[in-house]
């Protein structure tokens, strides 16, 4: 492939360079391309052939290498490239390429005047160095519209989002172009544009098909007369332009956007204006690309922080536990009515708690009603309040629950209890946001988050008319389940330590972990109590322990004897363990003359395990 390296700017402006083999550019005479230039490096970058193309590789340079406006580290070069180093510019030619026979010029399409003109992106002529050499040296106009491309290459590659790229490329043509208004739209986002003008931001109607036609095909588009022109679309007819431009955005053979231009009144572009545009529109696709993913990397680091910000005391690192973590975080942002369910003991409490603790009520007040602890009666007073004289022993006025959460957030345990009188008043409290008082006749306006849960399964209840369908409906908006701790047993063990941490303080008791027996006892348990079984379980193995690491003695009989089956394991291992158990305490005891003290010692175990031992194998000291 015969290829070679036109300089456009730079101290070697007007040099063709062919390349053979490796060629590299930088300050050093030694160099196969030496530039006399101190922004440049000793050995800046390096051109190299690979697989039949070209590569550009940065050599660690000091202020970097660009394709297109865009900083590389290696990056394979296409005809038409723009590689700058320092302030030297080169535009990368290879007359080898395969091109299509009758190369395309601009011209008119057959039918009327205002018929549209297209142009292949990589045919504008700033982007054929031989026919812009050619123009350079007879025509003014085109040296200030090189100038332009040069400062674009920089400006454009500054842009940090689509809006404010759409911006610097709408001002830089408006230099040279007889533009009044421009738009941006991106692919995916067809119907929303960034209009421009001169004097900022604006609507701007926009044509449809033309904008999708520059999408789909990759395709220039010059409209000379859009008033008379049906490709132009009605609505661009009706705002007036007298002529129109649409060009591609383009990186790595991927059109990320299409630049549109209306013509100032008084004003056509013609072929020239589109061929400026064109390359404007290629300086910035690789900007565009950019900025768009740098927004993409923006709404992440957003999703993240609102995950990370969730103010929570579930512990846990299980894809279970994430999961609910996650939407407890998107939940947060809201005000939406949450439906806790799960088992008891799964952290119900603790997950409304977070919800509020990360929500915009954070300085409000979280009140919390267990429904199933009260008398119907009671409940009713200690949700709603009651007025003086309101019934036996009202002896003063006093607020409900509810209204005591007003700015906050109040969660109803076990919302499954509530008795069908009182559902009835909480479903116009939902509906109306304002609670009546017992004996009074004044409604109280209310601003609550309604958090509830429950273990039952409310459907189930209200097909058997237990529960309300319209306040299961007001209730469900989301449901969130907690799940139980046999479903999350790589949870266990970083709950063990949590716990043993909180214990160890509260006891004054140094607890430096637990013995891989009994961290097999626990992670084989089913726990049909939850976390709140482990950590009663943590609390009275601290309680009744002596050395240092929590050991199987320590742990309740009930995961040794009862509750730890083991999965997988033959039904007769735990009888014949039991019974292998009961003979060793027998042959001990026989030793030491029933002394169970004795018998612990030769053992090897603390007496106290040695007792509980005793009484889960049934057997009586001696």
């Amino acid at each position: 492939m015969d290829a070679r390296l036109v300089a456009i700017a730079g101290p070697l402006s007007g040099s063709t360079f062919p390349l053979g083999g490796e060629v590299t550019i930088g300050r050093d005479a030694s160099n196969a391309i030496a530039v006399s230039d101190l922004a440049l490096s000793r050995k800046h970058c390096a051109l190299k052939p690979s697989g039949g193309g070209w590569l550009v590789q940065d050599l660690d340079s000091r202020n970097g290498t660009l394709v297109n406006g865009v900083p590389v580290r290696e990056r394979e070069l296409g005809p038409g490239d723009q590689l700058q180093a320092g302030d030297s510019l080169f535009v990368f030619v290879s007359t080898g390429a395969e091109r299509t026979p009758g190369r395309s010029e601009l011209v008119d399409t057959p039918g009327p005047p205002a018929s549209t003109i297209q142009l292949a992106p990589r045919e504008s002529l700033f982007l054929d160095p031989e026919r812009l050499s050619a123009q350079l040296a007879v025509n003014e106009r085109r040296s200030r519209e090189l100038s332009l491309l040069l400062r674009a290459s920089r400006e454009l590659a500054a842009a940090r989002s689509a809006a404010e790229l759409g911006r610097a490329l709408f001002a830089l043509a408006a230099e040279v172009l007889p533009a009044e208004l421009g738009a941006l739209a991106l692919a995916g986002e067809p119907d929303e544009p960034m209009g421009f003008t001169r004097g900022g931001g604006s609507p701007v109607a926009v044509s449809r098909s033309l904008v999708q036609r520059v999408l789909d095909e990759g395709v220039a588009l010059l409209v000379p007369d859009a008033l008379t022109s049906e490709v132009a679309g009605r609505s661009v007819r009706e705002a007036g332009p007298r002529s129109v431009l649409a060009v591609p955005l383009s990186a790595s053979g991927t059109v990320n956007g299409a630049f549109v231009l209306h013509s100032a009144e008084g004003s056509r572009f013609d072929a020239a204006h589109l061929e400026l545009a064109t390359a404007l529109a290629a300086i910035a696709g690789a900007s565009l690309a950019t900025v768009r993913h740098l927004e993409w990397l923006s709404g992440e680091k957003l999703r993240l922080e609102d995950e990370l910000a969730l103010e929570h005391e579930l512990v846990g690192a299980s894809p279970k536990l994430q999961e609910v973590l996650q939407a407890l975080a998107k939940l947060a942002r809201s005000d939406t009515t949450v439906l806790l369910h799960g088992e008891s003991g799964t952290g119900k409490e603790l997950a409304a708690r977070a919800l509020h603790r990360s929500s915009p009520r954070r300085n409000g007040p979280f009140v919390a009603v267990n429904c199933a602890a009260l008398t119907e009666t009671l409940l009713e007073s200690e949700l709603f309040g009651h007025e003086e004289g309101a019934f036996t022993g009202a002896v003063a006025r006093k607020k409900g629950r509810l209204e005591a959460a007003n700015g906050g957030t109040v969660f109803l345990d076990e919302v499954g209890e509530l008795p069908l009188m009182l559902q009835a008043k909480l479903l116009r409290v939902l509906q109306e946001r304002e609670v009546e008082r017992v004996g009074g006749t004044k409604p109280i306006a209310l601003d609550v988050r309604l958090v509830a849960a429950t273990n039952r399964d409310l459907a189930e209840a209200v097909r058997a008319g237990r529960f309300r369908q319209d306040l299961y409906y007001r209730l469900n908006v989301v449901t969130l389940t907690m799940p139980p701790l046999r479903q999350r047993r790589e949870d266990i063990p970083m709950l063990a330590t949590y716990f043993l941490s909180i214990y160890g303080k509260k006891l004054n008791r140094k607890v430096r972990g637990v013995t891989p027996e009994a961290r097999a006892l626990l992670l084989a348990h089913d726990w049909p109590g939850n976390v709140r079984e482990l950590a009663n379980a943590i609390e009275r193995a601290v309680v009744l322990g002596s050395s240092e690491r929590i050991a199987v003695e320590d742990l309740p009989e009930a995961l040794s004897e009862r509750g730890g089956t083991w999965p997988s394991t033959p039904a007769g291992y735990h009888e014949a363990l039991r019974e292998t158990k009961r003979r060793i305490v027998l042959e001990a005891l026989d030793a030491a003359g029933g002394n169970v003290t004795e018998a612990a010692r030769r053992l090897g175990v603390h007496p106290t395990y040695l007792h509980r031992l005793m009484n889960s194998l049934d057997l009586r000291e001696l």
